[in-house]
């Protein structure tokens, strides 16, 4: 039986297709060009339309450790007000805005969509949600606490520059060091030398290692040499901000360079 139901079916399909062939040979041949015209020139409109939307992203993403001030340079950016407290946020902040900054100028300014990303460790993979829509990511590091994380945020930054959607859209990094107004905090060359050193120690082993277990599908700087993050695939630059003091000017720099006013 069903051996005679696939038999059927193979009748009718080569009707079809046969009836296919004589309505298409029925239309007159210009008219057949014109449709295949009108059919090639909307794939390509549609292509042209999401290569534009990728270029204009206007998503930056703020991440970093927890504690390193993140969610109080959001709200410096949104309203200039002060975000109290360090419980760590289960979901993003998010939200699209002008930066409070430029409230006060005159005529049209293209709003930014800011995302703070939480920085707990089994709340990180956010950051992939929000990696399609980058314009650019800042790296906040707490500049007074940073010697006991370096190594937890040099683990964190070395998988954020070898995610191979950063790596093919070369999304631009800012490696904001935060609370730069405190006496004790240390300087951005210190931390920057420091973050390489570690991140080089951290491609050693994982290159040994990279055979039995990969989780980055790209690997980090030149064989033979040490480390620097010049060597990146896409550009990263250091920065200094203070968001209790709301000296952000480098941030807001960094926003308005890849996402224009």
């Amino acid at each position: 039986m069903d051996k005679e139901k696939i038999g059927e079916l193979k009748i009718q399909l080569q009707q079809l297709l046969n009836e296919a062939q004589e309505f298409v040979q029925r239309i007159p041949p210009l008219q057949l060009y014109a449709a295949i015209g009108v059919v090639v020139f909307t794939i390509f409109l549609l292509l042209v339309i999401r290569l534009f939307k990728r270029r204009s992203a206007n998503t930056i993403l703020l991440t970093g450790l927890s504690g390193s001030g993140k969610t109080v340079l959001f709200y410096q950016l949104r309203d200039g007000s002060f975000h109290q407290g360090t419980v760590t946020s289960m979901e993003p902040n998010e939200g699209t805005f002008i930066l409070n900054s430029e409230t006060s100028k005159k005529g049209k300014i293209n709003p930014v969509h800011i995302v703070d990303v939480p920085g707990h460790s089994r709340l990180r993979p956010k950051l992939d949600e929000f990696l399609s829509q980058a314009a650019g990511i800042v790296f906040v590091v707490d500049a007074v606490e940073f010697l006991p994380n370096v190594r937890a945020a040099s683990e964190y930054l070395y998988d954020i520059l070898t995610k191979a959607s950063v790596v093919k859209k070369k999304i631009p990094l800012l490696l904001l060091c935060n609370k730069v107004d405190k006496v004790t905090a240390h300087t951005k060359d210190f931390i920057r030398r420091q973050l390489e050193k570690e991140i080089d120690k951290l491609r050693a082993s994982r290159t040994a290692l990279s055979s039995a277990d990969v989780t980055n599908e790209y690997t980090l700087g030149l064989p033979g040499e040490a480390f620097v993050f010049s060597q990146c695939h896409n550009k990263v630059t250091v920065a200094e901000a203070s968001g209790l003091t709301s000296d952000i000017s480098q941030l807001e720099q960094f926003i308005r360079e890849y996402v224009k006013a």
